[in-house]
């Protein structure tokens, strides 16, 4: 499973990045606001730090502006992956970002399995459903992704699962046993995979037995 952090936050980035662990970021607007700085600017930043693609969105709702938008952020650097919605015009432009201009496409704000078909059927390079967000309705937001995994592995289609709206570790872990290709989660919840209690005792315990000993490594 590839691990995308979803943050603008740069310093937050370039410390998950030098963990060795970090295969992509995804952004948004609202996370653009909150890194204080121009899309431009954090987004450059961004793809300086991370080898792998960084979503960057649009914020047109039509096709032909959304283009235009996309241009604009495929020049600020080589991995900037375009995101635009599930809509009509966001799976059109999904179609000729990817066909024209060469670019991976990270289409967002899935909520069902027909979406996400039409998604890969317009060749998106990544389909982001909001499993959090479908949470929040009562529903499973797991459900989608293995509805979404059985669609796709009966076509062979190349379109990867990108689990978004991720609110905590045990989405993480049901996705990696559905098979989602990628999970994008803020860096809090990345950082909690490694946390158990078990490890923080028994490393207490072989530290309190090596002092003990009095030896030293080298």
């Amino acid at each position: 499973m590839k691990f995308f952090v979803d943050t603008a936050d740069v310093k937050e980035i370039r410390e998950l990045n030098d963990l060795g662990l970090l295969d992509g970021v995804t952004t948004n607007p609202s996370l653009i606001l909150k890194s204080g700085g121009s899309i431009a600017e954090v987004t450059k930043q961004i793809c300086d730090i991370v080898d792998g693609p960084v979503s960057a969105e649009v914020v047109a709702t039509e096709y032909a502006e959304m283009m235009r938008e996309a241009k604009v952020l495929a020049k600020i650097a080589d991995n900037v992956c375009i995101k635009v919605p599930l809509t009509l015009d966001g799976l059109k432009a999904c179609k000729t970002i990817r066909t024209e201009m060469n670019r991976q496409v990270n289409v967002t704000l899935c909520f069902s399995a027909n979406q996400a078909l039409l998604a890969a059927k317009a060749g998106a390079s990544f389909i982001s459903p909001f499993v959090g967000r479908i949470d929040d309705t009562g529903a499973d937001g797991m459900d989608l992704i293995a509805e979404i995994k059985q669609i796709y592995d009966n076509y062979d289609f190349d379109t990867e699962i990108l689990t978004a709206s991720v609110r905590t570790v045990n989405h993480i872990k049901q996705a990696a046993l559905i098979g989602a290709h990628v999970v994008t989660a803020p860096p809090a919840t990345l950082r909690a995979l490694v946390k158990h209690p078990l490890t923080d005792k028994g490393l207490e315990q072989f530290l309190a037995d090596w002092a003990k000993t009095g030896q030293k490594i080298g």
